[in-house]
């Protein structure tokens, strides 16, 4: 009797872990559009495994001729996708995987920006795989959006050579 009463205690601890874990998780960072989440059954690889890992990168240029500071940012989820954010767009995360090339299974991302206005971004984002991926975007006046970022990020992404992260 006293070992069914342990099993019924230990099952009772585990599944109020698991629903606490379910309540407090962070829910995607975003999907295609402004305010969108991201489809719960996408997290998971052909394979049966999570491909993504959740990070942030963020770059702020000193442009001269604007009162608010500016802020680029790059998220990515545990599903493998990023997302770009210009402060001047608040609350709008755009879906990098627009861009022509972008990589699948995003790890780790960084972000540079030009000082010169108009300048360029530099989104470099790091696959599962190994492999340095760099998109260049002009930045304007105009801040980014699902509707500009295309036109403004040109060829989209292309592949470091040599990349030695493997």
């Amino acid at each position: 009797m006293r070992k069914l009463a342990w099993a019924a205690r230990g099952m009772s601890v585990v599944s109020g872990a698991v629903l606490l874990g379910a309540l407090v998780a962070p829910s995607a960072v975003a999907a295609d559009t402004p305010g969108g989440t991201a489809s719960p059954n996408s997290s998971m690889t052909a394979q049966g495994k999570k491909c993504g890992a959740r990070d942030v990168s963020s770059a702020a240029p000193d442009y001269e001729n604007f009162n608010t500071p500016i802020v680029f940012r790059v998220a990515t989820d545990a599903q493998g996708h990023s997302f770009v954010n210009d402060s001047r767009n608040a609350g709008v995360w755009i879906n990098l995987g627009l861009l022509a090339n972008a990589p699948t299974c995003v790890t780790d991302s960084a972000l540079s920006v030009t000082e010169a206005n108009p300048g360029i971004l530099y989104i470099t984002l790091l696959a599962e795989n190994g492999v340095l991926h760099e998109a260049q975007c002009a930045t304007s006046d105009t801040p980014f959006a699902p509707s500009n970022l295309v036109a403004a990020c040109g060829a989209g992404f292309s592949i470091l050579p040599n990349t030695p992260v493997v």
